[in-house]
């Protein structure tokens, strides 16, 4: 069973920084694929950053130029790098992972984290 862990949310004024790590338990020839969502109260979920398998980024238009995703695989981590937050960046910020790889000692499944709250004051 993989499991997902975030951490690192905290209470920042605006302009300031933060750096969110998430880690996934897992071994073997797996990859894991990982992005981040966030949601705020009475809003829908929505994406922020994926940091694939092969190195490739993506981030919302919301925090690109801001947010920066880097991953360490000898670790099954990845860090979410927020600077220059602002209060619309007030959400929990949850990590899903998806694992792919050699079946069945890998199976395709996505696995979601129990999240990081992140609260940026005016």
């Amino acid at each position: 069973q993989v499991q997902v862990k975030e951490s690192g949310g905290d209470s920042v004024v605006a302009g300031g920084s933060l750096r969110l790590t998430c880690q996934v338990s897992g071994d073997g020839p797996c990859t894991y694929d990982m992005t981040w969502y966030r949601q705020s109260p009475g809003k829908e979920r929505e994406f922020v950053s994926h940091a694939n398998h092969d190195g490739s980024t993506d981030y919302a238009d919301a925090v690109t130029g801001r947010f920066t995703v880097t991953r360490d695989d000898a670790k099954n981590t990845v860090y979410l790098q927020m600077n220059s937050l602002k209060p619309d960046d007030t959400a929990m910020y949850y990590c899903q992972t998806h694992v792919g790889g050699p079946y069945p000692v890998c199976n395709p499944t996505s696995y979601w984290g129990q999240g990081t709250q992140v609260t940026v004051s005016s």
